[in-house]
């Protein structure tokens, strides 16, 4: 797919999904293939919502990543198969604590949980004692086991009213989702938004300060 530029120059080509190298018949034959391996092993499929229509397809399920852990855990099935990410697989392990959780694809990371580690979350607590410390569910299972709360963007206002107001809280990894915390709330506490700068992909975004002081 491709468009002008605004100034009338030469067109932006946006860039192509990879093909999958299968005919449309090879691909429905794989997705009855697969159906069929999920219901003789009990087996329930999860897809994330940014995964290729063909996988989508083949899903029992679709969505965001703690909405398909929770549905997986509502099911029967003795096995989750995630088509997402790290973080994805592990939160529904932590959901299903009896259940074989599977991932199709050990190279599927996510940048965002690459940018804090649990040694970091220690780190921060060593440094501002008596914070509440609250992370995004894009973390890691070793990073969500230090904190004190874990959010999703849809009710990360909700889980911060709910802390003391006299409480001060540590939020992480997500610089931004933090900013936009501190932009749309008027509570006086204090939150610290916190950026791992010595991550290569959070070194371009914050180039003087580890983390925003910000008087919500």
């Amino acid at each position: 797919m491709s468009m002008p530029t605004s100034n009338g120059g030469a067109t932006l080509a946006l860039p192509v999904i990879e093909n999958p190298g299968q005919t449309p018949e090879e691909i429905a034959a794989l997705q009855a293939e697969i159906k069929q391996l999920a219901r003789s092993r009990n087996a329930v499929l999860l897809a994330h919502n940014y995964q290729r229509p063909e996988i989508q397809d083949v899903a029992d399920y679709v969505g965001d990543s703690l909405g398909l852990s929770r549905q997986a855990a509502a099911t029967p099935a003795d096995v989750i198969i995630f088509c997402g990410v790290h973080f994805m697989a592990e939160t529904a392990a932590i959901l299903s604590p009896r259940k074989r959780v599977l991932l199709p694809d050990l190279r599927a990371g996510c940048s965002l949980a690459a940018t804090i580690t649990a040694e970091d979350v220690r780190r921060w607590k060593a440094e501002f004692p008596g914070y509440i410390a609250v992370g995004y569910v894009n973390t890691t299972a070793e990073v969500k086991a230090e904190l004190d709360y874990c959010c999703t963007s849809g009710n990360v206002v909700d889980v911060i009213d709910a802390i003391p107001a006299d409480k001060g809280i540590l939020f992480l990894p997500d610089f931004f989702l933090g900013s936009q915390i501190r932009l749309g709330h008027k509570v006086g506490r204090p939150l610290l938004a916190g950026l791992n700068l010595s991550h290569p992909v959070q070194q371009d975004l914050a180039t003087s300060s580890r983390c925003l002081f910000a008087c919500l």
